[in-house]
């Protein structure tokens, strides 16, 4: 049977081959580039919430009334310890955060940076900019009355 077009049912013109070639391709780079896009922010996002979590718990046990503030001594050592439960709660993480302490008689300041890896291709990747977190928390020394 011929059709209108003067081609017999069935048959492929030569010029249609491999037509959607280039569209199925370029339709898979664009999903591949959106993956990775999602698959950045979500690491970025779960290791900020997870750092600004640690940092929270560390400034906290830094600031307990269990601590005897006028010892510089004991606040050196909760410090310590306060920082290695949060690096130990970060796991292999927590070896890129750098902890920055300031303490007085009132408040704990505890400043943690770190920066995030990087899953995504270096284009979407610079899509984000920076990749680097930085939070500060501040905790009023906790008075025993």
């Amino acid at each position: 049977m011929i059709t209108t077009t003067g081609v017999a049912v069935g048959t492929v013109r030569s010029s249609d081959r491999g037509a959607g070639l280039i569209g199925t391709i370029g339709g898979v780079l664009v999903f591949l580039v959106l993956l990775t896009f999602a698959t950045q922010l979500l690491v970025n996002l779960y290791a900020t919430s997870a750092v600004t979590a640690a940092a929270h718990d560390a400034a906290h046990r830094a600031a307990s009334g269990a601590v005897d503030h006028d010892d510089p001594v004991a606040v050196a050592a909760a410090l310590d310890a306060a920082e290695h439960h949060a690096r130990s709660i970060l796991g292999e993480y927590g070896q890129r955060v750098d902890f920055r302490w300031e303490v007085d008689s009132d408040r704990v300041r505890l400043t943690v940076s770190a920066d995030h890896p990087s899953v995504a291709i270096g284009v979407v990747s610079s899509v984000f900019g920076s990749n680097r977190l930085e939070r500060t928390v501040d905790v009023r020394v906790e008075q025993v009355r």
